[in-house]
């Protein structure tokens, strides 16, 4: 599901309902998507989630659903092909207590069944073996409840009857039978609709056939990769259809669109720019995942967009909406999390996807949308990216901590780790057996992440999924040498549930036409660093392309009198490498460093400048041996000797 995405902003959209505006900004879908929330029964608490037993396995659906978009009604006989992974004599399904079961078969025998506080109980008429595949059919009809984001809606646009589903959290029961927990995909589904033949009806895979039927006609949809519960949907209207395609390395991919009438246009003019996320994902994510059939957008009622495996449900073709929900096919369908505390798995990285889309599209607008999503996470001192409380829907897809502190926490492990790693362990993640096309969760993620980049990244998750808030740096820092300085990094940190936060700091030196980037790998509160940027800085600059999470940073250049004493300092001391001198306090603008081991041989010598006194030199020490040596450094006229050991 839909809500804002990581480096992104600007642009306030004033009615991204209407199909011709088209703001570049995540950040408004955010507020699209709150206000839709506004509007639903996702603001209250649910205390729901799914009754079904554990002792099955689903792997194939066959869906026959007839509706009529201008009744709120649905008529359905669902075949479900399971294995017993256990012994019993009954299995349960979700099923909102508003449906009315008429009757279960199995091999054309009528069941007993039982029906109440939500949950379908059906009784086998023999036992069935552990592992024995089977099957049953379970008809049934009824008003469907709401929930959620409005999980079965039934309305009109501009006057023409609608309906669409949409089962993201808890939905699903509230008009099939299912398993609504996270945790089981079947493997496979077919989603027969009957619906009057003035309309279209959209569902996910690819369209197999329409077949009149009287006044009616049967829409048949084939869907032959794995699928969560949530997932499955279906949307009928007078909808038009047209079709794009996009070269996929040797595949060439069809995309479908279903849009209402009065949208066409926009959607015609925008949803090609998918063609082009398409390619970009499939470059860095991997392969899209549904090679096989198609992607394709349906347009519906809702505030936002829903990542429907293959059909995407979008309220307008807002282009970092498109985005968001065309990178939930990989972050989200194809892996998804195995629990809802885990959302961050699909909606912060479909947040990053948009944001990763958007400043190739639109580089000069990126770091104004990064700076406004960090005002947005840090507008609030805590909060944890992972969901404590996955009762409350509102919590689930919170917008701050779900959509935008989780992108950025992708964000960082991007910068943390580097291109070439991260987007080499996200395809790895992607497609590692076991894990592609099924369920994830955080510490899994982090162990392919460990596994390819070689760093520990337990400290990163510990501060920033499990943990609260973001620091406020504090840079000193003063010019020692003609091409040296010396950095001082402090911290205080918004929320006392993380005293240290453990990062790498990027600082930019400039004077200028000059400037110069290091990056301080900061582990320890106020700690020291000698940098050689190569000239004299009148500048400092804290993580000028905004990677990191933080707030009220500050700089502060100090300047260092000059006595004219002279004075030299090695430092560490015995030493390791590296190893530096430092001097200060000569009245000269160049010195002289002689090296002598313990046989009084020369081992390094090598001249350097001086500004306002000051200079620094790193020892090359790692190849030489044990042992004690002296320094001997001439600055003007001081002679000044210090012994160290390496």
């Amino acid at each position: 599901m839909k809500q804002l995405f990581l480096l992104l902003l600007l642009t306030p959209c004033l009615a991204l309902a209407q199909e011709k505006d088209f703001c570049k900004s995540p950040f408004s879908i955010a507020a699209l998507e709150q206000d839709a929330f506004s509007r639903t029964q996702m603001r209250k608490q649910m205390q729901r989630g799914s009754s079904a037993s554990e002792n099955f396995d689903i792997n194939y659906f066959r869906c026959v659903w007839e509706v009529d978009p201008a009744i709120r009604y649905i008529k359905g006989a669902v075949t479900v092909y399971f294995k017993l992974n256990a012994g019993g004599s009954s299995i349960t399904f979700d099923l909102q207590s508003a449906m009315h079961t008429d009757s279960v078969k199995r091999k054309g025998n009528l069941l007993n069944y039982q029906q109440a506080n939500n949950a379908l109980v059906v009784i086998f008429d023999e036992n069935i073996n552990p592992g024995q595949q089977d099957s049953i059919t379970i008809y049934y009809q009824g008003i469907p409840n709401d929930s959620g984001f409005g999980s079965f809606v039934q309305t009109q646009h501009i006057g023409t009857p609608v309906i669409w589903t949409l089962s993201e959290p808890y939905g699903a029961m509230d008009w099939w039978p299912c398993k609504n927990a996270m945790g089981n995909k079947t493997d496979s589904i077919d989603i027969y609709i009957k619906h009057p033949a003035i309309y279209k009806a959209a569902s996910n895979g690819l369209l197999q056939s329409e077949t009149p039927s009287g006044t009616h006609i049967i829409t048949h949809w084939k869907h032959r990769y794995p699928i969560a519960t949530y997932l499955v949907c279906f949307a009928v209207t007078n909808y038009e259809v047209f079709n794009n395609s996009v070269q996929l390395g040797a595949i060439h991919l069809p995309m479908v669109t279903y849009c209402y009438p009065e949208s066409r246009p926009s959607f015609e003019a925008n949803t090609p720019k998918v063609l082009t996320a398409l390619q970009l994902f499939n470059q860095y994510f991997g392969e899209y995942p549904f090679i096989k059939e198609k992607y394709g957008h349906v347009q519906f009622g809702w505030g936002g967009g829903m990542e429907h495996q293959t059909s995407t449900f979008l309220v307008n073709a807002n282009e970092s909406l498109m985005a968001h929900e065309l990178g939930h096919q990989w972050f989200g369908d194809k892996l998804t999390a195995n629990s809802w505390s885990d959302i961050w798995l699909n909606e912060g990285f479909a947040t990053f996807c948009a944001a990763f889309y958007m400043e190739t599209q639109y580089p000069a607008s990126a770091m104004a949308n990064r700076v406004s999503v960090l005002a947005n996470i840090t507008s609030q001192p805590g909060g944890t990216v992972w969901v404590n409380d996955t009762s409350s829907v509102s919590r689930i897809f919170d917008q701050r901590l779900t959509y935008n502190k989780g992108s950025y926490l992708v964000n960082m492990l991007r910068f943390v780790l580097g291109d070439s790693l991260f987007f080499s362990a996200i395809r790895q993640y992607l497609n590692t057996p076991g894990l592609a096309y099924g369920f994830t969760q955080t510490g899994k993620l982090k162990a392919i992440l460990e596994q390819v980049s070689g760093k520990d990244l337990t400290d990163f998750f510990n501060q920033w999924y499990w943990g609260q808030g973001y620091p406020s740096y504090k840079v000193s820092w003063s010019q020692v040498g003609i091409a040296t300085v010396q950095i001082n990094v402090s911290q205080v940190t918004s929320h006392p549930a993380i005293s240290f936060f453990k990062m790498p700091v990027p600082l930019t030196f400039k004077k200028g036409n000059q400037q110069k980037t290091v990056i301080l790998n900061n582990t320890a509160n106020s700690q020291d660093f000698i940098e050689d940027i190569g000239f004299i800085a009148d500048t400092v600059l804290i993580d000028p392309e905004h990677w990191l999470i933080s707030k009220n940073n500050s700089t502060e250049k100090k300047s260092i009198p000059n006595s004219g004493i002279g004075d030299v300092d090695i430092f560490p001391n015995p030493v390791i490498s590296p190893t530096s001198i430092r001097l200060h306090d000569f009245n000269a603008t160049e010195a002289e460093v002689l090296i002598i081991n313990a046989l009084a041989q020369k081992v390094f010598e090598k001249k350097i400048s001086l500004y306002n006194g000051l200079g620094t030199l790193t020892l090359p020490v790692q190849n030489w041996a044990k042992g004690f040596y002296m320094a001997t450094i001439k600055a003007g006229n001081k002679i000044i000797t210090k012994t160290f050991i390496r």
